[in-house]
């Protein structure tokens, strides 16, 4: 199942990397190696988000439930655009 969504998020790094993220009041350990995206492969518009860009990487949290994420850095922070099962 695929979630497109534009909700905030929280999230840590370790050397540039993503590691952890708290997103929808639930705490995601980031359980494989992230993958860096660029403003070319969003469906965003790109006029509200200049210079785009963000992280693909899969979330484990506190149940052991994984999802896919799609998260970019917007003016504001960080945000969730997509996730997947």
């Amino acid at each position: 199942m695929l979630t497109a969504v534009d909700h905030p998020a929280t999230l840590w790094f370790s050397n540039d990397i993503p590691v952890r993220m708290v997103y929808g009041g639930q705490r995601w350990r980031v359980t494989d190696t992230p993958t860096c995206l660029r403003h070319s492969i969003w469906s965003a518009p790109l006029e509200a988000h200049h210079g785009l860009y963000g992280w693909r990487f899969q979330g484990t949290n506190d149940d052991g439930t994984s999802l896919v994420f799609d998260v970019y850095k917007g003016e504001d922070g960080w945000h969730v655009h997509k996730s997947y099962e």
